[in-house]
């Protein structure tokens, strides 16, 4: 794994590549995605079978588009006994995680008789894109529906690309059904998201859509905003470390790969003030690359977007993280919660030796839905709050008003908006001798 100086052009040229991985850079493929979608509007459900049988070989109908009671029971004999617990017992940290962010609606009062409030309301419907084949992950089916359930959405529908045969991936079903998925629909790609995002014969029109999935899927999320929410455009999943001298250089190299592993555009960054850990880290990176699965993919990764950056001090390796905003951050110093205190942009912190990233993948409860491609300086993990409307309440009394209205009369004169302050005016044209 390369070793770099960590000096200003060297974090510059760094953050320009991490760049280029975003969505935003695929312009080549928004003309097909745009396409994919106007068909999808104009022609509904036909369309959608019809990109269901280019793209993934199968046959689909209005009566084979839903997935079956029948085919979740096939499902969770397909699973091993002991991965079906694991699945509720993730869930279940979940929940409670994101329990502790449920909002409450307020409203205060004053002796004047105004009244103002916010109130919180779920989303109606919620509609979650869980890719399908080698991507399949039931994980992140649970980090998109168990905040949704527990926000109160009222009904969530799920769409995932089915196999040549029809079916789809056992796990996803499984997780579905345990995070508590109103409706899983076979299909996949753009196609997906633009019925979800329009709806069809079949596929209803969602308030939300969330989830992961390919460049396809991120810029079909991107090209509907406006019709609907989305959670994000995500880019590919990243890992930085920031590390001292005390760090154990097994772990740190096994958590760098750990996200090595997603695909080629992943990133994995160490950034440390001393050379001896930089250069052990990357002599164990090479070491258990040897060992793993994905060698070839890990290897692409790490040529591309892979780096270990030696700083001049702790101060300096700080300052580089927070400029790079990672989605996923560990701290492996000897003091890892006074590290934090410094830290400001990161989508996930995994603070000490025995936090690694992948716990926060599968079952700590915090969500693994998080920001990407610098986001992290501005946008947060998916939460509750994601699946929530807030409205604000106001009440005045004319006691209240009276005190203020000359005020906002003003104040919308000075913006030449007289029918803004005619508004006011009129309920109190006797004091002010009109008729």
């Amino acid at each position: 794994m390369r070793i770099v100086k960590l000096t200003g052009e060297t974090k510059k040229n760094i953050l320009e590549d991490l760049l280029k991985r975003s969505p935003s850079h695929y312009g080549e493929y928004e003309a097909t995605v745009n396409g994919i979608i106007e068909q999808v509007r104009a022609r509904g459900d036909q369309a959608v079978f019809d990109y269901t049988k280019q793209f993934d070989k199968c046959e689909l109908t209005a009566e084979n588009l839903v997935v079956t009671r029948a085919e979740i029971e096939e499902a969770y004999r397909a699973l091993d006994e002991e991965l079906i617990g694991t699945m509720k017992r993730s869930a279940e940290n979940i929940r409670a995680y994101h329990e502790k962010q449920v909002r409450q609606s307020f409203f205060a009062t004053k002796p004047d008789g105004s009244i103002l409030g916010q109130r919180i309301t779920p989303l109606g419907r919620a509609g979650v894109y869980v890719p399908g084949g080698k991507a399949a992950y039931p994980s992140s089916v649970l980090m998109n529906v168990v905040p949704a359930k527990v926000a109160g959405v009222a009904e969530i529908i799920m769409t995932t690309p089915p196999g040549k045969d029809g079916k789809v991936n056992p796990g996803t079903l499984v997780a579905a059904d345990i995070a508590g998925v109103d409706r899983v629909y076979k299909v996949g790609g753009a196609q997906a998201i633009a019925a979800m995002a329009f709806g069809t014969e079949s596929i209803p029109k969602v308030d939300k859509i969330t989830g992961p999935g390919n460049i396809f899927v991120a810029l079909a999320k991107k090209a509907v905003v406006g019709y609907v929410s989305i959670d994000s455009v995500a880019g590919p999943s990243e890992i930085l470390i920031l590390a001292d001298r005390y760090a154990n250089p097994r772990y740190a190299a096994a958590d760098l790969l750990s996200q090595a592993e997603h695909d080629e555009l992943a990133s994995a960054i160490l950034i440390t003030d001393s050379m001896e850990l930089a250069e052990r880290v990357s002599e164990e990176v090479e070491n258990f690359t040897k060992q793993l699965s994905r060698e070839e993919i890990i290897r692409k990764s790490l040529d591309n977007y892979g780096y270990i950056l030696v700083a001049e001090n702790m101060n300096e390796a700080v300052d580089a993280a927070n400029d790079i905003a990672s989605e996923h951050m560990e701290i492996l110093t000897r003091d890892p919660f006074e590290t934090m205190t410094k830290v400001k942009n990161a989508g996930a912190i995994f603070l000490g030796e025995y936090s690694s990233e992948p716990l926060g993948d599968y079952f700590a409860g915090p969500n693994h839905i998080l920001p990407t491609n610098g986001t992290a300086k501005f946008f947060s993990p998916l939460g509750v709050d994601d699946f929530i409307k807030k409205t604000s309440v106001i009440s005045y009394s004319r006691e209240a008003l009276e005190r203020d209205h000359e005020d906002i009369e003003r104040f919308a004169k000075s913006e030449g908006l007289t029918a803004h302050a005619n508004s006011v005016a009129v309920r109190f044209e006797r004091e002010n001798g009109q008729v």
